[in-house]
């Protein structure tokens, strides 16, 4: 997937699962948007079905200081690109 693709499904996954719309990119989810850490779990789950693969505990661990949606999609481009090489 390309960066924008991933950023695409990310903003989607944001307006259908948690209702947010139109967020910034560096909006801080947690002070803004009320973003919990139940919300973190299924969003780690739905960057799983988007890369249709299973994230290792290493990699969920390193979701957890994640903050902005420009810091999620980063994470899922790197995810990505580490399961192609």
């Amino acid at each position: 997937m390309t960066r924008d693709e991933i950023e695409i499904t990310i903003l989607g996954i944001f307006e259908h699962q948690f209702e947010i719309e139109n967020p910034g990119l560096d909006d801080n989810l947690r002070e803004i948007h009320e973003f919990d850490s139940i919300d973190a779990i299924e969003l780690l789950r739905e960057i799983e079905i988007m890369l249709g693969t299973q994230l290792t505990r290493e990699e969920k661990k390193a979701a957890m200081d994640i903050r902005t949606i420009r810091q999620i999609v980063d994470y899922a481009v790197n995810l990505d690109r580490s399961r192609l090489n």
